[in-house]
């Protein structure tokens, strides 16, 4: 079959790969209909090199039709339209039971002290071959895909697999009280798909983005925007002025270790991929290489007695954090993967006409497989208003 491997630093090509196989009773292979290109796939384009093999295949936001089932999968048969989360997770230890999908006690990377093994992602989550193919292997196919109708097109549903459930977690753990305000750092499909959501659940939502495409998309759903480059020092100003002095809410940092600016961890970044693989590791392990200013501006913007919810991704062990403004201002704060199959059952009804949450346009660039390279390019230099590109095999 045709694949999206990885083979080093903005170097990855369709290949051709052995076709996947049942390999435990709980296994599924599904043919890939639609894999959409995720902002931290640019992670693994650009930084995350040393804990990747040439050859590893990427993606983890796919869909598509049950080919196969194991054994030990019942709710599944051939034909079935499924939508595969990006965590791989059990649905009956604890951790599962309990709403953590993301920490499954089954599928945990215990090498590397990671949660839930996620497809497409590196040896920290696994090593699990992932979605940007023409077919698939799901483990824990008992429990982890999401059957939805035949009718609709793959857009309907195929967000279900990360964009909607991380910006669904990243609003519920936002805890806006009824009728708050949110602010939403950065406006990619993550900051995007939470403005919606916050909205869609009654908030005021403030967005602030340095991409003028990004903020007019905002900006046509009624959220009020702010043009960081204009803005600069005045930010926090702009926004206390519009949330009676105090700060919003919440604020939902969106941006996670692609923050732009930040010149000293940008190098940091850039000098992991010229170092051998196992220095590398460490570097990326131990040191403190996340551009934190999104993260920082958070904690500047909310006010004193808020929340905090962090859906972008970070990475480095000792990154410095503001703890005396933190523990002043009162702050609470969460974070991490989402825990997919917990949201499902509030996001599905939403998905129905008439598209509240504009699903069915939310991709800007629908590719061939063949095409991915030129997507993964376009996406990261965001290139002819690249916002979300969905593959099609």
């Amino acid at each position: 079959m045709k694949a999206l491997t990885w083979h080093g630093v903005h170097d990855v090509r369709v290949d051709n790969v052995p076709d996947p196989k049942i390999q435990e009773p709980t296994d599924a292979i599904i043919k890939v209909t639609s894999s959409g290109i995720c902002g931290s796939d640019l992670h693994l384009y650009e930084v995350l090199g040393p804990y990747l093999d040439p050859g590893d295949v990427l993606g983890h936001e796919p869909m598509g039709v049950v080919e196969e089932v194991g054994a030990e999968v019942p709710n599944l048969q051939r034909g079935d339209r499924v939508v595969i989360p990006f965590n791989i997770s059990c649905g009956h230890c604890h951790m599962c039971q309990t709403g953590l999908m993301s920490q499954c006690e089954t599928t945990q990377v215990r090498e590397y002290d990671t949660g839930a093994s996620l497809l497409g992602y590196t040896k920290l989550y696994g090593q699990v071959p992932g979605g940007q193919a023409e077919y698939l292997r799901v483990p824990q196919a008992q429990f982890g895909p999401i059957k939805v109708p035949e009718d609709p097109p793959d857009d309907r549903f195929l967000f279900l697999s990360d964009v909607l459930p991380t910006a669904w977690q990243s609003v519920e753990y936002a805890n806006i009280p009824r009728g708050g305000s949110v602010a939403v750092l950065g406006l990619g499909p993550i900051g995007e798909m939470s403005t919606r959501i916050a909205q869609h659940r009654g908030a005021e939502v403030i967005g602030v983005d340095l991409v003028p495409e990004r903020l007019a998309r905002a900006a046509t759903h009624g959220v009020r925007t702010i043009d960081l480059e204009e803005a600069g020092s005045e930010l926090a100003s702009q926004v206390r002025e519009l949330t009676d002095g105090r700060g919003p809410d919440a604020v939902i940092d969106a941006v996670g270790m692609e923050a732009h600016g930040a010149p000293v961890g940008k190098l940091a970044h850039r000098l992991t991929g010229l170092l051998p693989d196992a220095i590398a590791q460490q570097l990326m392990s131990h040191a403190g290489i996340d551009r934190l200013s999104a993260l920082h501006t958070a904690i500047d913007l909310v006010r004193r007695g808020g929340t905090v919810s962090i859906g972008g991704v970070y990475g480095g062990a000792i990154s410095p954090m503001p703890l005396l403004q933190m523990f002043d201002k009162q702050i609470t704060m969460r974070m991490g993967q989402a825990n997919v199959k917990r949201w499902i059952d509030d996001i599905l009804p939403l998905l129905n006409d008439p598209d509240p949450l504009g699903v069915d346009d939310f991709a800007s660039h629908r590719l061939a497989l063949t095409q991915a390279r030129q997507g993964y390019e376009m996406f990261q230099k965001k290139q002819n208003g690249a916002f979300k590109v969905v593959l099609n095999p």
